[in-house]
């Protein structure tokens, strides 16, 4: 059995509502344990009273993810792969982004090797309130040589602490590249039914995780992952092959179905996070926009299904870009809006002749209003109010956005309109304008009805700003 709800959960739990964990009732800690934003050792009863030690140990059990999660890297820069519950993100959600890791190889120059690697690690996009950044390093070992591979990983833990995939079949310069980079904790890529036996005696020895590959064998792939977990080897990834093109593209797409259907409907020899190399794109096209486009789509596919990791080439920003997004909105809770604080924001130097603009927390309408605005150097204050996430014509129809809210936020951010600005006014957008008479009775304040779209707003200012004093 599954835990889905909170009430199941809740059927685990003391009962007792104590508060110790920082929630008022046991049932409120029971959400917090589906959405995984507090773990179980957070009740403290569960853990110190001996009369719920069977009870912990069952909802443990309940609670652990059907995906494995496993971790490559070490602190703060260390990702985490796998560990979801679902096969659809509306039925709960995605953990545990994609990670991204973008090659370098033993055989390019070290100015270049060392170019590349910063290129990777500076990468961010300012996006929806967060910055989006790259994740890994994948070191390929094209030289087949030990030696330069492992001066090649040593490289690159002197130029960035992301963490890597150390890449090869090649016994020898696995366990070179591990020499370096052990206490990294790196991902290896990859044993194979050739090497799989040399492979495993390094995953143990040097404690680290390991990707099998079995390029469309689904069976042999399973059989890989079977025997490795048989060895006691937990932290296990799955290539079952990314092929680019036509019907093996197809083929491909159609593995990735079954392994994760088969993981989350509880085959637990195959219940393991995937790897996707996007980057095979490369060896089919000759030219690197082509190739570069559909390493760039395969990445897009399999961000939407089920690729926990990828490989991946391409730095130039027309690749990035879409990788990014199209991850961010997959691994977005579709439960929860995105949102930001409320209160009043500066755009630019506003002083006392500037204008004050209302908008919602909705995080893309308010950073769409503020780029708007920054963009064309409008100063100005932006008052962001609390509607839970929703945007503006859903908030006034909802409820979200009132005038009394508008109030309560102005005073929460103790910015009085009448002491602060000379106008004694605000504009609220023009999808709220049947708000403006409660408006200016609540606040006692000029209201102004500025435009439907943001993007139209600078021009408008020119037109109505300044008001007539009042």
């Amino acid at each position: 059995m599954k835990l889905n709800s909170p009430l199941e959960a809740y059927k685990y739990l003391p009962g007792t509502n104590c508060g110790e964990c920082g929630e008022t009732t046991c049932m409120a800690f029971a959400s917090h344990l589906i959405d995984r934003s507090y773990k179980l050792t957070d009740c403290k009863p569960m853990v110190k009273v001996n009369k719920y030690s069977k009870k912990f140990d069952v909802l443990k059990q309940l609670l652990a993810p059907e995906i494995h999660e496993v971790e490559i890297g070490v602190g703060e820069r260390a990702v985490k792969i796998g560990g979801d519950d679902v096969l659809f993100r509306h039925k709960l959600t995605f953990f545990n982004k994609t990670a991204l890791a973008y090659d370098v190889w033993d055989t390019m120059d070290e100015k270049d090797l060392v170019e590349r690697i910063k290129k990777i690690d500076d990468f961010k996009k300012f996006y929806v309130g967060e910055f989006l950044t790259l994740d890994m390093i994948a070191v390929r070992s094209t030289s087949n040589d030990p030696e330069k591979f492992a001066a090649t990983v040593k490289k690159v833990i002197d130029t960035t602490d992301m963490p890597m995939v150390l890449c090869s079949f090649n016994p020898a310069v696995l366990r070179a590249g591990l020499d370096e980079a052990a206490d990294k904790k790196p991902l290896i890529y990859a044993a194979n039914q050739d090497n799989w036996q040399e492979v495993a005696e390094l995953v143990q020895e040097y404690d680290v995780a390991v990707t099998v590959f079995a390029p469309n064998d689904l069976d042999l792939l399973k059989s890989l992952a079977g025997t490795f977990s048989g060895m006691g080897i937990k932290d296990i990834v799955l290539d079952p092959g990314t092929f680019p093109t036509g019907k093996e593209l197809k083929t491909t797409f159609n593995n990735f179905l079954k392994i994760r259907r088969a993981g989350i409907n509880g085959d637990h020899d195959i219940a393991f996070p995937i790897m996707t190399v996007p980057m095979t794109a490369w060896m089919v096209y000759d030219d690197d926009v082509s190739a570069s486009y559909w390493e760039t789509v395969i990445a897009s596919i399999f961000s939407v299904r089920y690729g926990d990791i990828m490989i991946l080439h391409s730095i130039e920003p027309y690749a990035l870009l879409p990788q990014l997004h199209i991850r961010d909105t997959i691994y977005t809770d579709p439960r929860t809006p995105v949102t930001v604080d409320p209160g009043v924001m500066e755009v630019g130097s506003p002083d006392a002749n500037s204008p004050v603009i209302v908008t919602t927390n909705f995080a893309l309408t308010y950073y769409t209003v503020e780029s708007d605005l920054a963009s064309s150097k409008v100063d100005c204050y932006i008052l962001v109010v609390d509607t839970e996430g929703i945007g503006v014509e859903a908030a006034v129809a909802g409820g979200q956005l009132t005038a009394e809210k508008i109030k309560r936020d102005f005073e929460a951010a103790e910015f009085d309109l009448k002491t602060r600005t000379n106008y004694n006014t605000v504009i609220l957008p023009g999808l709220a304008a049947r708000l403006q008479g409660d408006v200016e009775d609540v606040l006692g304040a000029n209201v102004l009805i500025g435009s439907a779209d943001s993007g139209r707003l600078p021009g408008w200012l020119e037109t109505n700003w300044p008001p007539t004093k009042k």
